[in-house]
Formats: structure tokens, C-alpha cells, sequence
């Protein structure tokens, strides 16, 4: 009972949204790291981060650790498993005390799957792009983008991606409709 008093006092804030996103596999990042330097993309930073997913009746749940940092986000999407723009529902809890909060987890549900990345973070017009460098599966290109939750907005959303994806050169053929944690056990 310790760790659960514990914890309830140590939860930051809570963010819900829905979100459009799309990922491709890329040879290499260079490319696409020079085209958002061209288009003037907003450099966040780069980071270690260890995705930690578990078993859960639907949607995905992961405890994501970021290196030289106690605080962990647990977060909680229901996405489609296609290739290009995609809809999807998230919930992100962050903690602090993230060693406590993972050890907790582990006792309470099955761990499916461990995703080790590096990721580089941008801003560009409203979408946040990760270059990724995942451990076991290469390198990838994440577009995430917040929408209302309309079917307007979330196509609007969608083409805006699109043609974000046409600007960096992202081949369509390469459009990725699984999560990191799908592909390792494929």
C-alpha cells in the first residue's frame, strides 16, 4: 500500500486530445533533418527515451522514460493500424518518481514489449515531428498533430500532413501502420 500512497501525490497533470499522425521508414534521417532546417522547423531536442508497453484489453498503454529524467509519461492511444494519416486518441498521465511508478506497472500487467529510440523532436506549423532512430528497426519519421475532434477538422488535419510528408520527400510506399511495439515482434 506504501507505493500507491506514494504515488497519488506524485502525478504532475493529465492531457487528453485527439491527434492525427503518420510514420515512415527512411534510409536515413540526414535528409529530412536538412529539409526541416530549409523550411525553418523549430528544433526542440534530441532524447533517449525507453518505451515500456503492457498487455491491455484494447488500445496500447506504454510507461515512456526519458534518459536523465525521474518523470515518466504513462500514456493510453487508440489509433487505426493504417499506412498514412491516421486518427487517434490519447491520454498521457505524467509522474514523477518514474523507477516507483514502472515498478508498480510491472507488478499489476504484462510487459509486451520494450522500445528503445532516440528521438529528435521539431516543430513545424503546428505538427510535432520526431526523426526516430529505434533500436532493432531503423529509422523512422513520425508526424503527430493535435485536431479537434470533428470529421472536417480531422481530414483537414490528415491533408496537412500530407502535404508535409510531399515537402520532406516521404515516399508514400514507405508509410508504416503499425506501432514501434508491433513491429519488434514482427
Amino acid at each position: 500500500m506504501r507505493v500507491v500512497e506514494k504515488l497519488s501525490v506524485k502525478v504532475q497533470f493529465k492531457v487528453e486530445h485527439k491527434m492525427v499522425e503518420l510514420k515512415a521508414k527512411v534510409d536515413g534521417l540526414e535528409v529530412v533533418r536538412r529539409k526541416l532546417t530549409i523550411l525553418g522547423a523549430k528544433r526542440i531536442g534530441t532524447f533517449r527515451q525507453i518505451d515500456v508497453y503492457f498487455n491491455v484489453p484494447e488500445g496500447r498503454l506504454k510507461l515512456r522514460e526519458v534518459e536523465d529524467n525521474n518523470k515518466a509519461e504513462l500514456i493510453y492511444y487508440e489509433r487505426e493500424n493504417t499506412a498514412g494519416p491516421k486518427k487517434g486518441d490519447v491520454f498521457i498521465l505524467k509522474v514523477q518518481e518514474a523507477e516507483v511508478f514502472k515498478n508498480l506497472l510491472e507488478r499489476l500487467l504484462k510487459t509486451s514489449a520494450i522500445v528503445e529510440k532516440v528521438r529528435e523532436i521539431y516543430q513545424y506549423q503546428g505538427t510535432q515531428i520526431h526523426l526516430d532512430r529505434v533500436k532493432k528497426l531503423g529509422n523512422f519519421v513520425e508526424f503527430e498533430r493535435k485536431t479537434p475532434a470533428g470529421a472536417q477538422a480531422i481530414k483537414k488535419n490528415q491533408q496537412t500532413l500530407e502535404k508535409l510528408m510531399e515537402k520532406l520527400g516521404i515516399n508514400p510506399e514507405n508509410l508504416e501502420k503499425l506501432s514501434y511495439s508491433d513491429l519488434i515482434h514482427t
